[in-house]
């Protein structure tokens, strides 16, 4: 994964970086937003992308 395209994904509820995932910038102009699992909280929470 390049650096340029390269999102991280912050739980709502507890704060934490769960995930990292791709996006391509020039397309998609928004944050992401995805519902995945927390192992923090122990259940699944919306994630945020995070800078």
């Amino acid at each position: 994964m390049s650096q340029d395209n390269l999102a991280k994904l912050e739980c709502v509820d507890c704060k934490t970086i769960n995930y990292h995932s791709q996006r391509n910038k020039k397309t998609v102009k928004e944050r992401l937003e995805l519902k995945k699992y927390c192992k923090k909280c122990r259940k699944h929470t919306a994630h945020k992308e995070t800078k």
